[in-house]
């Protein structure tokens, strides 16, 4: 099974690296989003009394909890109906399902219609491509805060959208990268400090920023090797990283956007309006010169680069562990 799951692991990383997320498939992260919304309305209480939050605060949990235990048995099911039916099927179903779970070319290709805009249509439509991929007020971005949105999302997605997928379906197939895709999911949804979901976020929040310790830590020493393959500027890549790192709220959101920072030796974070309302973030990096349009180019290739060293990594101890494996069963 080792080797089937490690054929499975690097044929649906290919898959996503050349072709992405054709729209006319369905995507399970739109599943896991249909459902969060389902549980939401079922678990939500309204109003701010302190037995309606400590409530929402449970509810939350049992929200964690019903999404995790749909997602492994969906997926398990699945995946083990159709490897029990037939081995080579087994490995196309794997396959496909991490193919799904991953999103290098789908990060690429819309980060860089932002590229696109700023270089061929202007501002505006610069504006408008970039509101699709961050939850910012982008209305009155001027160009550098475009471009620093833009590289902003790319190097934090670096873990999200790559490397946290790609370390759990290494660790446990498609089944496991599920979940934690689940789970950033239900982040994604309700995990916000805000009035409605502070208290009923709260465990969907924190288990994320769990999940993500590790992949968000291995993203970065990654990411420092791809500056270097790249010829970027590494001394300062690994200067802004051990001192800014761990400047942002969420303890790994500054782990890779810290490394991109330095490695482009601009600055990235500071104070930005969401829904109309300031919020004030730490400084990533030292500006030792404005942001470029080529910056996004050069994060979206750090970004391909940590992809590929993970993954061929990945591969390569998963095959080596397969064949000791025979070699011991004889």
């Amino acid at each position: 099974m080792m080797l089937y799951h490690a054929l499975a692991f690097i044929t649906g990383f290919i898959m996503d690296l050349i072709v992405g997320d054709p729209r006319s498939i369905p995507h399970p992260v739109r599943f896991f989003g249909k459902l969060i919304e389902v549980l939401d309305k079922k678990f939500h209480l309204d109003g701010q009394e302190d037995y309606v939050n400590k409530k929402n605060l449970r509810n939350g949990v049992f929200l964690v909890i019903i999404l995790i235990l749909v997602t492994l048995a969906i997926y398990s099911v699945v995946l083990g109906f159709v490897y029990y039916v037939n081995k080579a099927a087994g490995v196309l179903a794997e396959a496909l399902m991490t193919w799904q779970l991953l999103a290098v070319k789908s990060l690429n290709t819309e980060s860089m219609k932002v590229y696109n805009a700023l270089n061929e249509k202007g501002i505006k439509e610069a504006r408008r491509e970039i509101s699709m991929l961050v939850s910012r007020d982008t209305a009155s971005l001027d160009e550098t805060g475009v471009i620093k949105a833009a590289v902003e999302t790319v190097s934090e997605n670096t873990c999200d959208g790559v490397i946290a997928p790609l370390f759990y379906i290494a660790l446990g197939g498609p089944v496991l990268g599920a979940v934690y895709k689940a789970v950033n999911t239900a982040d994604s949804m309700i995990g916000y400090k805000n009035e409605r979901y502070l208290y009923f976020g709260r465990a969907a929040a924190k288990l994320d920023d769990l999940v993500n310790f590790i992949p968000a830590r291995l993203a970065a020493l990654i990411m420092l090797l791809s500056a270097k393959l790249l010829v970027l500027d590494t001394a300062n890549a690994y200067k802004i990283y051990r001192r800014d790192a761990n400047k942002t709220s969420s303890p790994n959101a500054g782990q890779t956007e810290s490394v991109c920072a330095g490695a482009l030796g601009i600055s990235l974070g500071g104070d930005t309006s969401y829904f109309g309302r300031l919020v004030k973030k730490a400084v990533i990096g030292e500006p030792l010169r404005e942001a470029e349009v080529e910056d996004i180019k050069a994060a979206n290739e750090m970004m391909v680069c940590t992809a590929i060293i993970f993954a061929m990594s990945a591969f390569l101890i998963m095959a080596v562990a397969a064949a000791v494996r025979i070699w011991i069963r004889g």
